[in-house]
């Protein structure tokens, strides 16, 4: 999961006990990396489908751990500019960074203080799920402000599937996973994720799912390797108050499979007319 506006900074996340930790926090205190509901392999995707380059001036929302940081920055991107509201996070990314144009600033993804159409590509993982509907809008068009025309967005998130999904089933896994992760948790569907961004004025041009497996045991394989899966297994068995935490989330994720999911939108803000 990523930056949270409505739950507490989460520099406080890094040191409160244990089953009152975010559940992100919780995950990376375990030793897992991948942190993204459709895994690294919709991460992969998204940053395909953006076609980042040489030329492009990046900017990313909520970076976290940064490991997509720097799947990005392995295209050499003109510069790369990280914006975090948590200042633990802010100072980890800073450490991954190399190079006078890669920064990580301390700030909102509402509000980044970025200057208009400075960037060429932005995009943000596993954080607008976790924002209220006007926190989604404001930050979709913060994203839509600083882009050039013709920039692109990209979004990977949480996804509520059908689109026509039973009102009582939504606010029940709305309910029961911010209960589990203690941070408020708003996922929608794909019909309203691409209402959400054409409603800042962005054009959708590649949209791909995944399951949300985040936590089973195939695609901790795949997205830690064996060595990473087995580190995380070991720390998993030796807490017991975290082991609790981690097979609840995991429950509740596969009670609700077929109504959750993994979704990366490809977004573009149209040349001026």
């Amino acid at each position: 999961m990523g930056e949270s506006i409505t739950a507490p900074r989460l520099a406080s996340g890094h040191d409160i006990a244990t089953d009152r930790q975010p559940g992100h926090w919780l995950l990376a205190s375990l030793g897992k990396r991948v942190l993204r509901p459709g895994g690294l392999e919709l991460t992969r995707w998204m940053l395909s489908a953006l076609d980042v380059g040489v030329k492009d001036e990046i900017v990313e929302f909520a970076p976290g751990l940064g490991l997509t940081a720097r799947m990005a920055l392995a295209a050499s991107p003109r510069s790369y500019t990280a914006i975090e509201r948590d200042h633990v996070a802010a100072m980890s990314v800073r450490r991954r960074l190399n190079g006078p144009n890669c920064r990580c600033l301390e700030g909102s993804a509402e509000s980044t203080g970025l200057p208009p159409e400075s960037a060429t590509v932005v995009y943000g993982e596993a954080m607008l799920s976790m924002q209220t509907p006007e926190q989604k809008a404001r930050i979709a068009r913060e994203a839509f402000r600083i882009l050039r025309p013709n920039g692109r967005y990209g979004i990977h998130e949480l996804c509520l599937t059908p689109d026509d999904i039973d009102p009582e089933i939504r606010q029940a896994i709305q309910r029961e996973l911010s209960l589990a992760i203690h941070v408020g948790v708003q996922p929608i569907t794909g019909a309203e994720w691409r209402r959400l961004l054409e409603g800042a004025g962005f054009e959708v041009r590649e949209e791909r799912r995944a399951p949300m497996h985040l936590l089973e045991p195939m695609r901790v394989l795949q997205d830690e390797g064996l060595l990473g899966a087995m580190r995380i297994a070991l720390n998993v068995a030796r807490k017991p108050v975290a082991r609790a935490r981690v097979i609840r989330m995991r429950s509740l994720f596969r009670r609700y499979e077929d109504q959750l999911a993994a979704i990366s939108l490809i977004v573009v803000k149209p040349s001026a007319r």
